[in-house]
């Protein structure tokens, strides 16, 4: 990956952090007020290089409910509050200070739980020598991923079998061609909402 793309993520990141520290700080005051706990929801998650490292993100599920590390829209582990955190994508936000301190890029493959990456075999092992991203090629095609697997018998067996392939050839084929100009584009269309065209198909 260039230079150019590390420079770029640390001074928007800084920048970011910079401008939204009161969004941050409203939504902080919301969450404690509303949902009984920490604020952050701290986890393992696979980066660079296969090394895990403490991803952070504003937490929108009630404290100690388990579960499954996938999540489908409905589900009673996501409070109210935390619905709409995670439709407006601002339970992502304290991700800027992952990707400030290097741990994390704006546009990669989502950072996953131990379990997935880590399991990468042959020529996919190629993602693992990017940085996770907060938005990326597989997370704007499955940006209503939560609201797809709400509509299958099975979600954790459609999730393991159509959806992360999927998503593995997508980061694929960004980590194979990567261009600065696209990382551009997917981060304008994450903030829009817009779809782009990418490898022949629409994300």
């Amino acid at each position: 990956m260039s230079i150019l793309k590390y420079i770029f993520d640390r001074l928007m990141a800084f920048f970011g952090l910079l401008f939204l520290w009161p969004v941050l700080l409203v939504v902080a005051i919301l969450i404690k007020i509303n949902m009984p706990g920490p604020v952050f929801f701290v986890q393992q998650r696979v980066g660079k290089d296969g090394k895990l490292f403490a991803c952070h993100k504003f937490r929108s599920m009630s404290v100690g409910h388990g579960g499954s590390s996938i999540s489908v829209a409905g589900e009673a582990r996501i409070t109210p509050l935390g619905a709409k955190l995670r439709r407006f994508k601002l339970d992502e936000l304290p991700e800027l200070w992952d990707v400030l301190i290097g741990h994390m890029s704006f546009v990669g493959p989502r950072p996953d739980v131990p379990g997935y990456a880590d399991k990468l075999q042959g020529a996919d092992r190629i993602i693992l020598s990017l940085r996770p991203g907060i938005t990326g090629p597989a997370t704007l095609k499955y940006r209503n991923e939560e609201v797809l697997l709400a509509t299958v018998e099975n979600p954790q067996q459609y999730n393991d079998e159509v959806i992360y392939p999927d998503k593995v050839r997508l980061n694929r084929y960004y980590a194979e061609h990567y261009s600065f100009l696209k990382d551009i584009q997917m981060i304008v269309c994450t903030v829009l909402g817009r779809h782009m065209t990418y490898n022949n198909e629409t994300i």
